[in-house]
């Protein structure tokens, strides 16, 4: 069944932001190539696995990734750059880009909606928090297209000159999309969807890993998708101080974690209040999805 919904996704289009699009160029293996590679590892042992959806199952929880590097996917994308940054991080795929020296910068830049200017998260550097208000917003979108405007103008000024490519291509923008072909074997490409899909992710990068995951890696290896959906990204992960806080929280009460976590550094006293670090706040959040209420968020 995937590879004839594979056939019906080769060289399909999915949109992705303005101008953006993943497309499937090629792809090799299956669900049915995961298990065929897995069997052959592991010989006698795994003849207590009766199906493939078991074993698929049991190496992705267990992580056993060697028989997921047997199949692989290539993808034409076309993305901003600024997003591409993030993305050719991911150092285990094999690339090739398009080359603003050779041909022509792609005419499509990345924009933003007066109500999608994403305000910086205080307590980390990396993330977002909340949206500018639409006053704000329209101002800087107003900003944003005439930046836009003349950089191209003057890079079009520039190859109209007879200005070389690769020189006058210096002052194009960050939001100016890149084309690039992408192959990366499933072992791989789950970690990256692992990272990009979580909600931590930069909004424009998880996008773009959403629509991998759940257009195409969801019809091409099914039984692998509902496995690193239940094992990997819907996964709650608790650290061994996370554990330890959690049975005093469950034995000795409220009080005690707290007291315990102070102990070990997991609050500082700022100005004579004790505030909570990084940890503490992520271990809020997963007594959160445990229905549980952190006591030192407690009113």
């Amino acid at each position: 069944m995937s590879q004839s919904a594979m056939q019906e996704l080769r060289g399909h289009q999915f949109p992705v932001l303005e101008s953006g699009f993943v497309r499937v160029v090629d792809w090799m293996g299956d669900d049915a190539a995961i298990v065929q590679a897995a069997r052959v590892s592991y010989g006698e042992g795994t003849k207590q696995v009766q199906e493939d959806r078991g074993l698929i199952r049991y190496l992705l929880r267990h992580r056993h990734t060697t028989p997921f590097e047997m199949c692989e996917l290539k993808l034409h994308i076309r993305v901003p750059m600024d997003t591409w940054r993030q993305w050719i991080r991911h150092r285990t795929a094999n690339v090739n880009e398009y080359s603003t020296r050779y041909s022509l910068a792609i005419d499509a830049a990345a924009t933003t909606n007066p109500d999608q200017w994403r305000v910086q998260l205080e307590s980390n550097r990396q993330g977002s928090s909340g949206l500018f208000d639409i006053t704000t917003g329209t101002l800087l979108s107003k900003k944003e297209a005439e930046l836009q405007s003349l950089c191209r103008s003057v890079y079009e000024e520039r190859i109209a000159l007879g200005v070389a490519r690769e020189q006058a291509r210096k002052d194009l923008p960050l939001c100016t999309y890149t084309e690039a072909y992408w192959k990366i074997d499933l072992h791989n490409l789950l970690h990256f969807l692992a990272l990009r899909m979580d909600h931590h992710a930069q909004k424009e990068i998880r996008d773009y890993a959403t629509v991998i995951g759940e257009k195409i890696v969801s019809q091409w290896v099914p039984l692998t998708w509902q496995a690193f959906l239940d094992y990997r990204l819907n996964v709650l992960t608790l650290s061994s101080s996370d554990i330890s806080y959690l049975k005093i929280f469950h034995t000795a009460g409220s009080d005690a974690m707290v007291e315990k976590m102070r102990q070990e550094g997991w609050f500082r006293d700022v100005s004579g209040k004790w505030m909570a670090n990084r940890e503490a706040n992520e271990l809020a959040i997963k007594m959160e999805m445990l229905g549980l209420q952190a006591p030192w968020l407690e009113n």
